[in-house]
Formats: C-alpha cells, structure tokens, sequence
C-alpha cells in the first residue's frame, strides 16, 4: 500500500517506518526542511533504540522517502497518517491547531477516496472536527479514522512492530476493511484488532494512559509511608504485583513521571471532563500526587544538609524523564535541577542522551560530563534521577574515593540500603527498608 504519514516526530518516525518495514511504500512529510535534509542523510531528530536502524534499511530500499510537499505525496498515496504534535494548551487542554493545519493541507492533495488517520492524541470528537473541515474543503470521497497509538518511549519499534492491540475508530466499512489489512502483518500472533467509534477510540487512549499514570502515582505514594514506617517498597511493591489482577508493570517507584504524554495527555482528559461538566477526582488526584512525588527527592536534600546547599557541588546522573530516550519534557531531573540552582548550589550533569537537549535550555549554567565518573568528582552528593542501565553497577570505591562527601540520593531505587551503607555511602532512596 501506499501510505503517507504527516510529521515526523517521535510518532510519526516509528509509525512511517514501522509501516515500510511490511513492504509499504510510505512517505513521510514534514514542514521542517532542515529535519527531512537530515533524515535523508540518516541523522534521526530523536533518540529511540533500534529506530535508526530501521529508518536507514527502509530509505536504503526505497520504501521509505522523506519529502516537504504534502500535496503531491497525498494525491499519491491511499492512507495519510496524521502524526503532529498535540501540545498541551494554557488551561490544559490539547492544542489542535497542527491536525487541523495538517487536516487543510491533506485536502487540497484529494483526487480519490483517502483514508486519513488520526494517529496524534487527540481529544474526543476529534475526528469529526477533522472531517468536517475535509469536507468543507473538498467534495472528493474520504474517511477519517482514529487509530490511537500505544507506544513506549524507550520501547516505542517493538511496541509497534508487536502491539497488544490496534485500535481502529471507524464508522466506514470501506476504510476499516483497509486499515485492518494494513495492520494485518503486526497481529499474526493472535493479538487483537478492535473496531470501535472514533469517539471510544480517542477516549482509549487517555483512559490507558490515565490507568498506567494511576498506577505510578500509587505506588510512589506508598513508598513515600515505606519511608515513615519502616516498611520496604520492593517488597510490598512483589507482594502486590504478583496478584494477576493488577500485574506488575508501572510499580517501580520514583520522582514522578514525566515526557511528552502522561502529564499532558491527564490534564486534556481533566479538560474535557470539565467541559461536559464531570468530575475525574482519581485523575486529578493523579496529577496532584505527580506534582507532589517530583518535590520529594528535593526535599531529602534539603534535610540532609539542613536547608543549606549554597556552593555545594551536586553531581546528577540521567536527565531524560526516562532511560532510553533523550525526551526532557517534564522530566523530574528538570525540576531537581532547578531547585539546586535556586538554592545556590554547582550542578554537575551527565546523561548517555539528553545532553544536547539539557544544555539547550540551560546553557552555561550547569557544568556538563561525558561519563559517571567526572561527573562525581569532588561532588558533595550525588543524585539519580533517570534509571539508565549503566548507572546500575558502576564502581563504588572509585565514586567513594571520587566524592567530597559521600551521599547518594537514589531517585530510582537502583541500588540496595544496606550494601550502599556498607561501602560507606549515606544513602537515600524512596521507600527502601534501612
């Protein structure tokens, strides 16, 4: 098939690609002629693990093109995926002014019946805004389906390339029965296709994302009363996921979610809920407990040194809001960050990705490391904030010996109380039994 996909950020990049990984011709386009010169010379606006490798067969094979003319390459093509931003608005709702933008641009390139796909996360009714406008536009036939996507940053290939489920919104048998044979290759080991109305398909995605941010926040919150009565969050966190009903996924505690859709995807399902007059109390509760989370490890330090940071040196290690991926947006390490700027102290910081994006936005006011170990030296404290798998055994007596002061504060429970003790280390994680 041939298929467009507008955009190419994080979504649009694994989807286009994905897609080509089948046998599809697909053409990715964006505005950004800077980002399609690069993608053509193979250098990737992000950093997802296997995608470069992917993007680079499919473009060498030809069934992967990168181009800035949407018109032509919709005329061309049977399915345009929509894949744009949604930024999260003032009042928190998403900002729908790239779909509507892109949904202008698509059709004026109609000359036959087109499939356009919502694959942005958009809030409901969406897909009938986008309709509308199409046919306010042009007379030619067309659908437009919601086809939500379910993709973790860090995992985001292989959550395509092997999905749990496709969600298809569609109220067009014609355009279902295309879509349902373009992901065909994707299900072959018996996970589902589920057909839906557009609306519970866009609802799905908030809800899913709504539950999986339901469950981080929870279990911060208990290790957060591990913390006050001497109860240990591995523990009760094995106790409780080993129950089939509630699973293990998402019950690692930490300082808070972040990147680019849990915190805004719950304030535009905050915003829509309002705006049809209901109350989500659990998904505002949600948010609070994040914001709340993101301010503990902040507040350890700030009792450990007595409320006085000024002019100690601070070594942090991980800036992505996650491991594998350089995404800082809503990072927790972005917050921590500006609370020991303000309180005076010299941060030190070192990420395997994100450097380039952290030194964007703070420039010379941070002093940057190419590994864990400068990154540490002479540091009053060091703190942990993303859970990348080389923080995971690094070398303690270096560090120790390494270190002004040796204090750790672990904001992803990589390391054990008692060993971190041992070495020498005053140590502080979240909910860890001492």
């Amino acid at each position: 098939m041939k298929v467009a996909v507008i955009g190419t950020g994080y979504v649009g990049l694994v989807v286009g690609a994905g897609l080509a990984e089948t046998g599809n011709i697909v053409t990715c386009v964006d505005i950004n002629e800077e980002r399609i010169a690069g993608l053509k010379d193979g250098n990737l606006p992000i950093f997802e693990p296997g995608l470069a490798t992917i993007v680079r067969r499919n473009f060498d094979s030809g069934r992967l093109r990168f181009t800035r003319e949407t018109v032509k390459t919709v005329s061309d093509s049977l399915i345009i995926f929509l894949a744009v931003p949604t930024p999260m608005d003032e009042d928190g709702s998403a900002d729908l002014r790239h779909v509507l933008d892109a949904a202008r641009q698509v059709a004026k390139g109609i000359n036959e019946f087109k499939v356009i796909v919502n694959k942005s996360t958009v809030p409901v009714g969406t897909a009938a805004k986008v309709k509308q406008l199409i046919a306010s536009i042009t007379d030619k036939p067309f659908a437009v389906v919601s086809n939500p996507e379910f993709l973790k940053e860090g995992n985001a290939v292989t959550d395509f390339l092997k999905p749990d489920r496709v969600v298809i919104g569609c109220d067009n048998d014609k355009a279902e029965e295309i879509i349902r044979e373009l992901y065909q290759p994707f299900v072959r080991t018996g996970h589902p296709i589920l057909t839906m109305s557009p609306l519970s398909a866009e609802l799905t995605k908030y809800a899913a994302n709504a539950l999986l941010a339901t469950k981080i926040s929870f279990i911060n919150e208990l290790a957060i009363l591990c913390d006050k009565v001497g109860a240990d969050i591995n523990e009760v966190r094995q106790g409780v996921g080993t129950d089939s009903r509630i699973g293990s996924s998402f019950l690692f505690p930490g300082m808070g979610f972040g990147g680019s859709c849990f915190p805004k995807d719950l304030r535009a399902l905050n915003f829509t809920a309002l705006q049809n007059k209901v109350e989500l109390q659990v998904v505002q509760a949600v948010i609070k407990a994040n914001d709340h989370q993101k301010k503990y490890i902040p507040q350890k330090i700030s009792q450990h040194f007595n409320g006085n940071i000024t002019g100690l040196n601070f070594a942090v290690w991980g800036l992505s809001f996650k491991a594998n991926t350089d995404d800082i947006r809503e990072s927790p390490a972005m917050l921590l960050i500006d609370f020991l700027l303000a309180e005076g102290a010299i941060v030190n910081v070192y990420d395997p990705q994100a450097l380039a994006a952290v030194r964007e936005k703070y420039q010379d006011r941070l002093i940057y490391h190419s590994n864990v170990y400068d990154t540490v030296a002479n540091a009053d404290a060091l703190v942990i904030a993303t859970e990348w798998n080389e923080f995971r055994h690094p070398d303690f007596e270096k560090i120790l010996h390494s270190m002004y002061q040796p204090v750790v504060f672990d904001g992803r429970n990589l390391f054990s109380s008692n060993a971190m003790k041992a070495l020498g280390f005053a140590y502080y994680s979240i909910g860890q039994a001492p």
